[in-house]
């Protein structure tokens, strides 16, 4: 007999755009509630990138043990499959202390594939993503396009004939498995998390507002020295401009500088153009989620209301804390 939802150990699920205030808020809950927070970033799980992915500073990651930061080197790869194995490890070790996981990012895809499971596709193959690249050199991925519309019409209408990356992916699939991606999409391996998920989102009731405070932090980085990091970093690895951390919002810019793409002024335009793309595909992503509480990012009594609403899912206090 399944348990009751209420006897499920409680995890909280705290997600939102970019510059929304997730960390400052997490640091908050953790103040009141016994958590430990588990990082939903697919940038911050790469060591040396700290400047760009808005890293917790060490004090805050000593005030509160936060995990699924610094876990792989940038010139390696780190999935949604190998994310929802890791975290759903984290989430049994916290809840065994008798702790409450909170994870918190803006890496929607990883939230979705903690909570709802993983179409069952293929292992990328070096070999066939390499006999694919060499047709799309010598053809152009327009026509490899072209004949992804004919083997899958479906995800090739939601692909520009220019994304390489998406374009490969659909038509390695295709030729490991003999199916179209979109039929083995809908195709989840789904097991039921023994959890009882708290899902709140902060989403600004103003897009202005987090437009600004996107530009003032992407200026800050620039400050704190963002291009030297990237610069220090292809230095320590062997780095190419293909690899998922150097395609990062950021540091994709940042590289395109340093390969003298363009000047400082345009760097920052570009980044901060960049990271407000990303926050409109994560509030695109949030309005498909279910089941969210959602939060004005910019409410002044965030804090307390988030407080109140947490207090009546009858979550556990932190001792000594008020």
């Amino acid at each position: 007999m399944r348990a009751a939802i209420s006897e499920l150990p409680p995890v909280i699920l705290l997600m939102g755009p970019t510059a929304s205030g997730k960390s400052a808020l997490a640091l908050e809950i953790a103040r009141r509630f016994p958590v430990e927070i588990i990082s939903v970033d697919s940038a911050q799980v790469y060591r040396g990138m700290d400047v760009g992915t808005a890293k917790p500073a060490a004090k805050e990651r000593a005030a509160v043990p936060h995990h699924l930061i610094d876990v792989i080197d940038p010139d390696q790869s780190y999935s949604a499959a190998r994310f929802r194995t890791d975290a759903a490890q984290l989430m049994g070790e916290i809840a065994g202390r008798g702790r409450i996981p909170l994870l918190a990012g803006g890496t929607m895809l990883y939230f979705k594939a903690l909570r709802e499971g993983l179409s069952n596709l293929p292992q990328a193959d070096p070999a066939v993503r390499a006999t694919i690249e060499a047709e799309a050199r010598d053809k152009g991925w327009p026509t490899m396009h072209a004949e992804l519309a004919r083997i899958d019409a479906v995800t090739a209408a939601k692909l520009k004939p220019g994304d390489a990356q998406r374009i490969q992916r659909a038509l390695e699939v295709f030729r490991i498995t003999g199916k179209p991606l979109s039929a083995l999409q809908g195709a989840r391996v789904h097991v039921a998390a023994p959890y009882r998920f708290i899902a709140l989102a902060l989403v600004p009731a103003e897009r202005v507002l987090l437009h600004r405070r996107i530009e003032s932090r992407f200026e800050a980085m620039l400050a704190a020295g963002l291009v030297e990091e990237l610069a220090t970093l292809r230095g320590k690895y062997a780095l190419n401009a293909g690899l998922p951390s150097m395609r990062c919002v950021g540091y994709r810019q940042a590289w395109e500088y340093l390969e003298g793409a363009y000047d400082r002024g345009m760097l920052r335009d570009r980044g901060i153009y960049a990271s407000r793309q990303l926050a409109k595909r994560q509030l695109t992503w949030l309005r498909a989620m279910p089941e969210l509480k959602v939060f004005d990012c910019f409410s002044p009594p965030l804090n307390a209301q988030v407080r109140r609403f947490l207090a009546d899912q009858d979550l556990p206090i932190q001792f000594g804390h008020h």
